[in-house]
């Protein structure tokens, strides 16, 4: 049954069934059957030890005024909780069967599941005095029910009734430790469930990201082609041949969440050379130096948008020379990662950042993977230039 168990647990996902929160009702796989049983013998141990040491309390306590044989020994009081433990795992098994709902049924059922338990403590007891051999078996006799209510007539009776007062309140204290144990643990697996869901999520975004920047670069280096088709057809060709490594550079590095800073650099490198090839009279590039920078991982073509922004908005307003420089600082464990564009004297246009969807998801990317650890700035400069800054914590690449 353990098996069949395990086998419907691993078939939840596919199938979509799931267990109702508001039950109890549920089939354990093997390792849930053994913490459950381990966290009952931990309880039962404790509550066997605390009765044990409770009745040798009170016989010290009654044999100082020289009352003697009120208790039952210590080693009866032993048994007696090893001989009930078997009942208390049946008697809970059956209450997590019987669920608590609806709560108008299951209450009354819960409540006789304790009470059969508890009624036989006193029988219990009984039967381990005559292991131990503390009385003989010809004098076991169990005493009627009747006996127990009739105005507590018989001491048999009254001891059947005081023994199953204690115990009832044992088993429901067992009882809500299991059920809140497992209404824990059923909590933390929903919790390990829905982060790995959300992990899930942000991984798939940042794919459907990653692939949104290739289609938009590709669109705007096409145009830039076929600008050039007509009047230089062996530009274009060059042209074509650059941008084909530019793509294949951004199918392998778009696969990747992080890259090598110099990858990404070396990325923008051809991008503003293809650039450069069309506006060769108005395009300044400054780039840091293959080489030059440190083993850091960021994330892959982070940069693009912003080069591609700083191009094609700081040429859209401007027919005089444009520069766009690439920097990269390392200060405190952060990375800062600049893009700027030159704009024209007196400039008073929109913020590029409005425009397209470049920028737009700079931001998203930057708030999935580092949440509040990385910043992202834009916007004009006291020296006339357009400035984009991104601000992350520093990734140290692995050295094989």
């Amino acid at each position: 049954m353990s098996g069949r168990a395990a086998a419907c647990r691993d078939n939840g996902d596919s199938t979509g069934v799931r267990p109702s929160p508001d039950t109890l009702t549920t089939i354990e796989p093997l390792g849930g059957i053994r913490r459950d049983l381990g966290l009952l013998t931990g309880f039962w141990a404790y509550v066997a030890l605390s009765n044990v040491l409770w009745g040798l309390g009170m016989q010290a306590s009654l044999a100082s005024i020289g009352v003697v044989h009120v208790f039952s020994p210590w080693n009866a009081r032993l048994m007696q909780h090893v001989l009930l433990f078997p009942a208390l795992i049946g008697c809970l098994w059956l209450s997590r069967r019987i669920g608590w709902q609806p709560l108008w049924r299951a209450a009354p059922l819960q409540l006789l599941c304790g009470v059969i338990f508890s009624a036989l403590a006193n029988p219990a007891m009984d039967v381990a005095e005559r292991v131990i051999g503390h009385a003989p078996w010809a004098t076991l006799d169990f005493p009627s029910l009747s006996s127990a209510t009739d105005g507590y007539a018989g001491q048999q009776g009254f001891l059947w009734l005081a023994s199953a007062t204690t115990f009832l309140l044992a088993y429901f204290f067992g009882l809500a430790l299991l059920t809140g144990f497992n209404l824990y643990r059923r909590y933390r697996d929903a919790q390990l469930r829905s982060a790995a869901l959300e992990r899930s999520l942000s991984a798939a975004h940042l794919t459907a990201l990653r692939m949104q920047l290739s289609p938009h670069t590709l669109f705007n280096l096409l145009n830039t082609i076929k600008g050039n088709v007509a009047w230089d057809p062996t530009l274009a060709q060059s042209m074509i041949v650059q941008l084909s490594d530019l793509l294949r550079r951004a199918l392998r590095i778009g696969e990747r969440e992080l890259c090598p800073l110099e990858e990404e650099l070396e990325f923008v490198r051809l991008y503003l050379q293809l650039q450069q090839r069309r506006f060769a009279d108005r395009l300044i590039v400054v780039v840091p130096e293959p080489g030059s920078n440190p083993s850091i991982l960021v994330p892959s073509l982070i940069l693009q948008p912003l080069v591609e922004n700083a191009v094609v908005h700081g040429l859209a307003h401007d027919y005089s020379p444009v520069t766009v420089r690439v920097d990269v600082q390392t200060a405190d464990q952060t990375l800062v990662l600049r893009v700027m564009n030159s704009l024209m004297p007196g400039y008073i246009g929109g913020a590029p950042e409005s425009v397209g969807i470049g920028l737009k998801n700079v931001r998203e990317r930057l708030s999935i993977q580092f949440g509040e650890r990385a910043t992202f700035n834009a916007g004009r400069s006291p020296n006339q230039s357009w400035v984009a800054e991104i601000r992350i914590p520093v990734l140290h690449a692995l050295v094989s």
